[in-house]
């Protein structure tokens, strides 16, 4: 998998992963899309392994007697972070093993509920902060024209898609901002699959899906 993926999390997200600093949606994209790279899994092991020397540097620090029931209380209305094998397990299927965790089963234990034209989603329980959900794009389909209001990452588990003539094929993730206004059209010849993660509505430029936004919480 490693060698056919071309476009990979910046270090950015990848040290924000590392020190907890992103909402559980997006925690779930990253140690996705790290369970299929060696160079991001890589990185990300770096990231870590600084971390832990700085924290052996530090001093050790007198706390209170409510420190560890108040941090216990901290992480769980964070939400969970995915863990990420130092050996990504074999796959037996489509999804890797922190998106298997959090379906609770492979593709077949998804429950999706269509968009219009053929397309369809399943949101996934995580924190407020941000969603995240499984997109089934058929092959040769486009999502609608739209752009940000913050960001969003898409991580491509089947099938390619193609946006402003750049390819994202299985393993490839698309950091998109602000900045960025786009129709992803599915490849041809396989339904595509993606997992995506957003802080922020979309903004649609045509009325209907505007009008459809509230209901289908995109």
């Amino acid at each position: 998998m490693t060698r056919e993926i071309k476009h990979h999390l910046t270090d950015e997200l990848l040290l924000a992963y590392a020190t907890g600093d992103l909402p559980e949606a997006f925690n779930l994209v990253v140690a996705t899309h790290v369970s299929l790279c060696d160079e991001c899994r890589a990185r990300l092991e770096a990231f870590e392994a600084v971390g832990g020397a700085v924290l052996d540097e530090i001093g050790e620090a007198t706390l209170s007697g409510g420190s560890f029931a108040a941090t216990m209380g901290s992480i769980r209305a964070a939400g969970k972070t995915p863990i990420v094998p130092a050996t990504p397990p074999r796959r037996t299927g489509l999804f890797p093993a922190p998106l298997r965790d959090y379906v609770g089963g492979d593709l077949d234990a998804v429950r999706w509920r269509g968009l219009g034209g053929g397309v369809r989603q399943a949101i996934l329980p995580t924190s407020r902060e941000a969603k995240v959900r499984l997109l089934y794009i058929p092959a040769g389909a486009a999502l609608p024209d739209h752009g940000h209001s913050g960001l969003e990452m898409t991580q491509v588990l089947q099938g390619a898609f193609g946006d402003d003539g750049i390819r994202f094929g299985p393993g490839d993730i698309e950091i998109a901002t602000e900045d960025t206004h786009h129709t992803p059209v599915a490849e041809e010849g396989v339904d595509c699959i993606c997992l995506a993660a957003t802080d922020a509505p979309l903004k649609f430029k045509a009325l209907l899906p505007r009008m459809a936004q509230p209901f289908l919480r995109i």
